[in-house]
């Protein structure tokens, strides 16, 4: 029990929910109150994790592991979250949703994500897994009134349900033909060649790339992004997809490193389908979210393809990646939250039309978006990518990069179409004044990261270079 600081982030998130809820619970209109202790906690246990960063750790007989990437990836999905609750904030209230039960949830599906982050054993990391997934059911279907919302939670349960399922059947049956539920030990067990273990890495493979939307298991993905309120959406493009991929790189890092050329294939497979479909099936939509749904689909095949090459440069290529993708997703959502006319708000693409001549500041800022999540240089979606396909290209991996260069210009062109109809079309509906600080800050300063990443791709690189080496 000598190193249990190394849980004090965990044990203070989770007596933070227990406060958080008290004070929910006992105080009448507690939303506002609740929504700022939040906050508070969550910038606590950002401080507790800095003061501790650095090293390798492991404690409960090495079930659980504490080291720079987990740390990296608690602290991004931390801010990503604080920074969801202040841009979203106006609009939990407007759409009647403010109940004190909304951070609360978040709040216990990023401490699942933690255990995960940190599981160096199959049972932690599936009881995380677990508590993410059954906040974010909840999360999916929070707008109970909307039959739209209430059909989306219903899909994303049956089918996270399943997805689950077949990821613990892979798990049970990798500890089956390896004697241990330790990654380490799983590792050491794979150096010789095991058919059974192989079909446990499918089934995992599979658990997993539902949870990242990942073609063939994206089918939840528009629906789940259109129906649930935008604030919620926000959340599942961003903190759920970011874990998702950590725990990919985690799995393929050390109980399956052993049997690359296996998994490699899948991995290619998956990253190639997401890329196409993601690309192609966004053109037709006429629904900005579900276009973001398929343009988040299309993002994490790209994603993929560093974990695909099985390197440390793949790997780190993959976490920029993420990281410049929430950046931008946190700038995208917030900037749907200014599209409000009479009170009500729009989802509708065309309903953007001749938004540069009412409001031309949200028009440039959606203009900076579109063209980073295009891949437009010199922006941070460019450098994010240039960095995935020099790490693909380093593996000789020319097809998945030639693929991911042809699908980069594919996709393109729906982005470029928004622009065109903010910036040529008529104007049809004039948006309301929001005067929200939190939301223009968000869109800010996503934009000045993305506008400037130029001066210094390799900002993010130089705090990961140590993780993998």
């Amino acid at each position: 029990m000598e190193n249990i600081n190394l849980i004090i982030p965990e044990i203070t998130l989770f007596l933070g929910i227990c406060l958080a809820l008290m004070v929910g619970v006992f105080f009448k209109n507690s939303f506002s109150i609740v929504m700022k202790l939040s906050i508070l906690i969550l910038l606590g246990v950002i401080y507790l994790i800095l003061t501790d960063w650095g090293g390798e750790q492991k404690i409960f007989l090495d079930s659980f592991k504490n080291d720079k990437f987990s740390d990296y990836f608690k602290i991004l999905i931390l801010i990503s979250s604080i920074f969801i609750f202040f841009s979203s904030d106006q609009f939990i209230k407007d759409k009647i949703l403010d109940k004190f039960e909304y951070p609360i949830i978040i709040m216990f599906s990023i401490l699942g994500m933690f255990f995960m982050l940190s599981a160096n054993d199959l049972i932690l990391f599936y009881l995380g897994l677990e508590l993410q997934s059954l906040a974010l059911y909840v999360l999916a279907s929070i707008d109970r009134d909307n039959t739209i919302s209430s059909e989306a939670g219903i899909k994303y349960f049956v089918l996270s349900a399943l997805s689950s399922g077949l990821l613990l059947y892979g798990c049970s049956l990798l500890y089956g033909f390896t004697g241990s539920t330790n990654f380490d030990e799983i590792g050491v067990s794979l150096i010789t060649q095991n058919t059974g273990a192989i079909f446990a890495m499918v089934f995992i493979l599979v658990g997993l790339a539902f949870k990242v939307s990942a073609v063939p298991f994206h089918m939840w993905t528009p629906d789940v992004y259109q129906g649930a309120p935008t604030s919620i959406t926000n959340f599942f493009a961003v903190v759920p997809k970011a874990v998702g991929l950590a725990v990919i790189i985690r799995f393929m890092d050390l109980p399956f490193k052993n049997i690359i050329e296996e998994w490699q294939t899948i991995i290619i497979f998956i990253s190639i389908a997401s890329m196409i479909l993601g690309s192609v099936a966004a053109i037709g939509q006429k629904n900005i979210k579900r276009l973001l749904a398929y343009s988040s689909i299309s993002h994490m095949g790209y994603a993929l393809a560093g974990v695909a090459t099985g390197t440390a440069s793949g790997y780190t290529s993959t976490i920029i990646y993420i990281t410049i993708y929430i950046i931008m997703n946190m700038g995208t959502f917030a900037c749907l939250y200014l599209m409000k006319t009479d009170g009500k708000y729009s989802e509708k693409i065309e309903d953007l039309s001749g938004l540069s001549k009412e409001k031309p500041m949200l028009a440039f800022s959606f203009l900076i978006l579109f063209f980073s999540l295009a891949g437009i240089p010199p922006l941070g979606g460019f450098f994010a990518k240039f960095f995935v396909f020099m790490s693909v290209i380093e593996s000789e991996m020319y097809a998945l990069a030639i693929i991911g260069l042809l699908t980069t210009v594919i996709s393109a062109f729906y982005y470029l179409k928004v622009i065109k109809i903010i910036y040529f079309d008529d104007s049809k509906v004039k948006f309301d004044d929001v005067r929200n600080l939190s939301i223009k800050a968000t869109i800010f300063l996503s934009c000045l990261f993305l506008s400037l990443y130029f001066i210094s791709p390799s900002i993010i690189g130089s705090l990961l270079n140590e993780i993998f080496i």
